[in-house]
């Protein structure tokens, strides 16, 4: 999933305030039309996701998708202590100058259950959103939606600590790297996999899951990105750029240009160095 694309818009969050007593979630069933991510902050209990029970722990994580049916029962004798934040979110994406809004009830690529015992920054993050979310101060929904955006980032890349050895991502960081020291060169596929001694065909579908764009649209990207800090510095023509980023033919390097920004790069030069 392309994480870059989602815009989150907050139901609303439970959680205990500051100074405010406990209060102890009672049993429940149900089944929710949007998504939820509930964090446990104490106590014990179960909670039963689908057709799989989990145990009610501190530091325990658990991810509701839209449509999965869910209950808890909680331990009389040591009460569950939650945070909780309830969302939907969609796909926005900037194509050829004209904005695309996809609404989307896929899962969210989390597990039903996992440990955030040691993810400092996520609980950090978990506890701010809630807080930010209670307080209700001006402008409380924009932050609430930039804190879940970060907290859903620091969920990300705690996972991705735990499976230090997870080849495949090494190896798409790995091209990611490669690309950048090439930033001004021509790759083809069939180099890269030789880099990371994949086959073209698993190497793709990997690239894809992981980043959300293919091995070329990534290139793509990173090249029309340095583009803009080289048409904004000023000194060079479109032309110049182009042959610097290693495309031989400045009609193919505006179209690829125009199809992520939106305007060509001579409009994106007159307006962002001429001010025109």
């Amino acid at each position: 999933m392309n994480s870059n694309q989602l815009f989150f818009h907050i139901h609303y969050c439970n959680g205990r305030k500051l100074k405010e007593p406990l209060r102890y979630p009672r049993k429940f069933s149900r089944t929710l039309s949007h998504h939820e991510l509930i964090l446990v902050t104490g106590g014990a209990g179960s909670i039963t996701i689908g057709e799989k029970r989990h145990p009610v722990q501190e530091g325990m994580l658990y991810y509701i998708a839209p449509g999965v049916f869910h209950s808890f029962e909680p331990n009389p004798s040591k009460p569950a202590i939650f945070l909780t934040v309830h969302f939907s979110y969609a796909r926005v994406s900037l194509y050829e100058g004209k904005w695309e809004v996809t609404d989307d009830m896929q899962p969210l690529g989390l597990q039903s259950a996992q440990s955030l015992k040691d993810a400092y920054s996520a609980l950090d993050l978990f506890q701010k959103l809630v807080d930010c979310w209670n307080a209700k101060l001006p402008g409380y929904e924009f932050m609430s939606k930039t804190l879940l955006q970060q907290l859903f980032i620091a969920i990300v890349q705690h996972i991705k600590k735990q499976h230090p050895t997870d080849a495949a991502s090494l190896k798409v960081e790995k091209i990611i790297q490669y690309m950048l020291q090439h930033i001004s060169d021509k790759v083809t596929l069939n180099e890269l996999s030789d880099l990371v001694q994949l086959a073209p065909t698993y190497l793709s579908r990997t690239f894809k899951e992981t980043t959300g764009y293919s091995v070329i649209e990534f290139f793509n990207r990173m090249k029309i990105d340095k583009a803009k800090e080289l048409l904004i510095e000023g000194d060079k023509k479109v032309k110049e750029v182009a042959q610097a980023l290693g495309f031989t033919d400045e009609f193919y390097f505006s179209r690829i240009f125009k199809r992520n920004e939106g305007i060509s790069p001579s409009e994106y030069c007159s307006k962002n160095v001429h001010g025109i």
